[in-house]
C-alpha cells in the first residue's frame, strides 16, 4: 500500500470501498473511482498499480490482524490444556464464535469486502481458507490433547472437513446478512448453542 497519507489519498480509498461495495471486484471500475476524486485514471494508477492492488490494500491489513489474534486465540488454548481437564478446555474454545463476531465487526467494512465483493481475487476462497485453517487447528488440538491424557472421537475426516466448513461458513452468514452488531452478537451465542451440543455429541465430550 502506498505510503502517501495525503487527503487525496484518503478520498481514493473512500471511493474504492464504494465502489468495490457497489459493483463487487470484477466489475469495479478504476475510471469512476477515477472521476469520483477528481483524477485521471493515469493519477490514479501512480497510487495503485491496479483494481488487485487497491482491494488488497482495503482487505489486506485485517486479514493479518485476523491471523494473529488467531494464533494468539489457539496459543491459549494450548496453555489451558496443560491442566487435562477436557471440559475447562471446551469452555474456553465455545467462546471462540463470540470472539471472532466482536472482531468481525470491529472491522465490518474490510469483511462485506472480503465475503461479498472479493470474486475474481485471492481472497474470493477466504471463507473456505478460514474453514481450512480451524480444521488443521481442531485437528492439532486433536493431537496435543493426547500428549495431556484428554481424548475425543474423531470423526470420519470427510465428515470432519463438511462440519468444520457448515460451522465457519455459518458465522459469515451475519455480513451476507447484513446483521447489527447486536444481532449478530446474539447470533453468535446462538451458533454456540447449536453447534457446541452437536460437536460435544460427536467427539463424545
Amino acid at each position: 500500500m502506498p505510503k502517501d497519507k495525503s487527503g487525496m489519498h484518503e478520498k481514493i480509498i473512500k471511493a474504492a470501498v464504494a465502489e468495490f461495495s457497489e459493483h463487487g471486484f470484477e466489475s469495479a471500475s478504476m475510471r469512476r473511482i477515477a472521476a469520483e476524486v477528481g483524477l485521471t485514471v493515469g493519477a490514479l494508477y501512480r497510487h495503485f498499480s491496479g483494481k488487485e492492488e487497491m482491494f488488497s490494500a482495503l482487505v489486506e491489513p485485517t486479514v493479518k490482524e485476523l491471523m494473529t489474534k488467531y494464533k494468539e486465540f489457539c496459543d491459549r488454548g494450548y496453555e489451558v490444556m496443560k491442566c487435562g481437564d477436557v471440559q475447562k478446555l471446551w469452555s474456553e474454545s465455545e467462546s471462540e464464535t463470540r470472539w471472532l463476531m466482536s472482531f468481525i465487526y470491529d472491522h465490518f467494512e474490510e469483511f462485506r469486502l472480503l465475503i461479498c465483493c472479493s470474486r475474481g481475487t485471492r481472497y474470493e476462497s477466504f471463507i473456505h481458507d478460514m474453514a481450512l485453517l480451524e480444521e488443521r487447528s481442531t485437528l492439532d488440538y486433536f493431537q496435543r490433547m493426547k500428549e495431556y491424557g484428554m481424548t475425543v472421537k474423531e470423526p470420519a475426516p470427510q465428515e470432519f472437513h463438511m462440519l468444520v466448513t457448515a460451522n465457519v461458513s455459518a458465522l459469515f452468514e451475519a455480513v451476507i446478512h447484513g446483521f447489527s452488531r447486536e444481532e449478530a452478537m446474539h447470533y453468535a451465542q446462538t451458533l454456540d448453542a447449536f453447534f457446541s451440543a452437536g460437536w460435544k455429541k460427536i467427539l463424545g465430550i
